[in-house]
């Protein structure tokens, strides 16, 4: 007998953030509307207006993050269902630092403590792995695999294999043979030292499980999130911006092609939505069906006020409580990492990413527990390993804001 699981119910809480978000994006429309209409007969909008019109859009900006996080509290199983999954001896060992019974239990156990720790269940690591997933804009959209190295290669088709029709009994002659590119992706070591109190780890009703996962979680996606973003590929993964870019059309294998807004650190005055149209049309048919947009929340603050020819607006808020936010009918991610609108920067991009960018995960997370250096305190230190690089650079396009 299978037991059913079901999704988690949405809470008052949630919806009523969500009812919050729409009135707070209707009044943003009227007031707008309002500025335009200022700026279309007086050439200019009335100071006042134009704070106001600030005021609401930074309400917006906060309410939205709200709904999220309200969201992702939603996902999570509440505290009478979080059963202590881990191997007793695991939880032993964190509250008590006895590595003995860890050498009991052969697939928990990697080395000694002098080594770099000991790896964590697959159940805590489970829920490491989930938590940074809900946490980090770019786990979120991108391709993740795990592998068991420390480079993981990738063999890339370039094209070049030929094809053609045949009837059921004529001879299949030879083709010309696929050009091929390996990509190599190793992974750089990231780590976390969150501290407990021995009360903390005294306290039986605690699942210290979720209390590490939860701690790592914020450090690791911070980190990861700036690396996948600007990362050098230098004991880090390889970021977006780190790539050479060039116009779209005439980019080589290795670039990310972008497209130009036609203005130095903005968009053009007349029907600035034209330039995020192009970008949505860059990537090639197969990639705009699971397209969506990248940006930080200031560039979602300058891209709301955009409007159609028909006087519709461009940006329009979910209308569901799992639902993001969509620009031209495309999903909106937002990453802080990603670099604010300026003169020649690359603040917008759009594709698919889960075919476009490649995070690696080598299996196994670490644990040192540390109770003597920052006494009273116990320290953790987790380290966990990562990497990350572009698969497929016909998948991602970029928005420059520059003259081309």
């Amino acid at each position: 007998m299978t037991q059913e699981t079901k999704m988690p119910a949405v809470s008052a809480e949630t919806r009523i953030a969500l009812g919050e978000v729409l009135a707070t994006f209707e009044a943003f429309k009227q007031a707008n509307d309002d500025r335009l209409g200022e700026i279309e007969a007086r050439h200019s909008a009335d100071v006042l207006l134009e704070e106001k019109v600030a005021r609401i859009d930074a309400a917006l900006d906060q309410q939205k993050s709200a709904l999220d996080r309200l969201h992702l509290n939603d996902q999570r199983a509440p505290l009478g269902a979080q059963a202590m999954t881990a191997q007793p001896g695991w939880q032993s060992y964190l509250r008590t630092g006895d590595a003995s019974v860890l050498a009991e239990a052969k697939s928990m156990s990697a080395g000694s403590a002098v080594d770099g720790g000991y790896v964590v269940p697959q159940e805590t690591e489970n829920r490491i792995e989930r938590l940074l997933g809900e946490a980090s804009p770019m786990r979120s959209i991108a391709s993740v695999r795990q592998t068991s190295a420390s480079l993981f290669r990738k063999p890339i088709s370039r094209g070049g294999a030929a094809a053609g029709w045949v009837s059921e009994t004529a001879a299949r002659p030879e083709t010309a043979s696929p050009s091929l590119d390996l990509l190599d992706f190793p992974a750089a070591e990231l780590y976390a030292m969150p501290a407990a109190t021995q009360q903390l780890l005294d306290d039986a009703m605690v699942d210290l499980d979720q209390w590490l996962a939860e701690e790592v979680r914020d450090v690791f996606a911070a980190q990861e999130s700036a690396a996948f973003i600007s990362g050098d590929g230098v004991n880090k993964p390889r970021g977006l911006m780190s790539y050479t870019m060039a116009a779209d059309g005439v980019q080589s294998w290795g670039e990310l092609g972008y497209v130009a807004t036609g203005v130095a650190g903005g968009f053009a005055a007349s029907d600035p939505g034209d330039a995020l149209i192009d970008l949505v049309y860059a990537p090639a048919s197969g990639y705009r069906a699971n397209g969506r947009f990248l940006m930080n929340r200031r560039t979602v603050s300058a891209v709301r006020r955009f409007k159609d020819a028909d006087g519709h607006y461009l940006w329009q808020p979910s209308l569901s409580e799992a639902g993001s936010s969509t620009l031209l009918g495309y999903p909106v991610v937002e990453a802080e990492d990603m670099p604010d609108i300026g003169t020649d920067s690359f603040a917008l991009a759009f594709g698919d990413f889960a075919k476009g960018y490649l995070i690696i995960d080598r299996q196994g997370v670490e644990v040192l527990r540390d109770p003597y250096s920052a006494k009273p305190y116990v320290l953790f230190y987790t380290t966990k390993r990562v990497g990350g690089g572009v698969q497929d650079f016909n998948a991602i396009k970029l928005l420059k804001f520059g003259l081309s």
